[in-house]
């Protein structure tokens, strides 16, 4: 191939990657549900790059200025309850009741390993291959505050695109699933029977955020112990304080392997909507969440002027030692230490 002929491939190729990160063109092909768009435009919005968040920004704006709703449901449960094989079955029920479902998965690791959506990708063979919908890993970073940042930001090009649903995955219990309580509409849990101890203390945080729980693989031999568990969460949760919206929280069964269950899971999750939108609450909702997001912010970009600066990391391990031989507790150091910070400045 002649010289001239490589180097006007090269410019074409590089002028497509360069568009690729431009915000009118990802936005006008996101609200034609471009996937390879949308894909791109998270991609921008994940990244750090000074000149990715300019136009990351940029993007973010277009597609806010589209005010498009849709359904943002997390989904939760302890490794093992079946949360894949769940959502590939209630996802698949879901669109004969709408048009389109985003699934968004939450992954911490993903900037080392990737995580454990390349096997949920193919657990969810039949969602994966439907064009009514998007599977996406957000990766989270090194912090939570990155789980509330991206995955925040790709749910609002989910809701340019036009997809009426979008579930948010979380990898499993933890402190990740107050972060994914703070951005949804609706918290559902996922819950083994027979996993032992069922009422047992470390849930009570995660059963009290839920707005509904669902007893997973309940068939075969399990039926049984499946009702009996709905029972005693069922009771358990007359213990709670009433929500600040005043919504019941509803335990049912469900066979994602046979398909059972979902109908009512459905209907209710459709009751709940259908009631918060009409008294507003999802409205407010939604703005509080924002202003906390607006504080998270905050306090992450604060922190990371104090950790990224030379000569106060210096002034702190000074400190550390400090700390470490016991010449001063740690609260002290830590107050003389940001007295010293807001004086001398940053």
């Amino acid at each position: 191939m002649p010289n001239d002929e490589r180097l006007n491939d090269w410019l074409k190729e590089r002028k497509a990657r360069f568009n690729e990160r431009r915000a009118d063109e990802l936005f006008e092909r996101i609200c034609q549900q471009d996937r390879a768009a949308l894909s791109a435009g998270i991609t921008l919005v994940e990244s750090s790059r000074p000149e990715d968040r300019f136009e990351a920004n940029k993007l973010l704006q277009l597609c806010l200025s589209q005010n498009k709703r849709a359904w943002r449901i997390g989904i939760t449960g302890v490794p093992g309850v079946g949360k894949s094989t769940f959502i590939e079955s209630f996802g698949n029920y879901i669109l004969q009741h709408k048009q389109s479902l985003a699934v968004l998965a939450i992954d911490p690791s993903s900037n080392v390993s990737g995580g454990s959506i390349l096997g949920d990708k193919t657990r969810m063979e039949t969602l994966s291959n439907n064009e009514r919908v998007f599977i996406r890993p957000t990766a989270a970073g090194t912090t939570l505050g990155g789980v509330a940042r991206h995955t925040r930001e790709a749910i609002i090009l989910c809701e340019a695109a036009g997809f009426e649903v979008i579930f948010i995955e979380t990898v499993g219990v933890g402190q990740s699933e107050t972060i994914v309580h703070s951005m949804v509409d609706f918290f559902l849990l996922l819950m083994l029977a027979g996993a032992g101890d069922e009422l047992q203390g470390m849930k009570r945080g995660i059963m009290e955020m839920a707005d509904g729980m669902i007893i997973t693989k309940a068939d075969g031999e399990n039926i049984q112990k499946s009702n009996w568990a709905r029972r005693e969460y069922a009771n358990a949760l007359h213990l709670f304080p009433p929500k600040e919206n005043d919504w019941i929280t509803h335990v049912h069964t469900a066979s994602s392997l046979k398909g059972e269950g979902f109908e009512d899971i459905w209907k209710n999750i459709d009751s709940f909507f259908n009631r918060m939108n009409h008294s507003g609450w999802i409205t407010e909702n939604r703005k509080r969440q924002e202003l906390a997001i607006l504080e998270e912010m905050m306090r992450s970009l604060l922190q990371s002027v104090f950790f990224s600066n030379d000569r106060w990391m210096e002034k702190y391990h000074a400190v550390e030692e400090q700390v470490k031989l016991g010449n001063i507790l740690a609260y002290q150091a830590a107050e003389e230490l940001f007295r010293e910070f807001r004086a001398g400045g940053c």
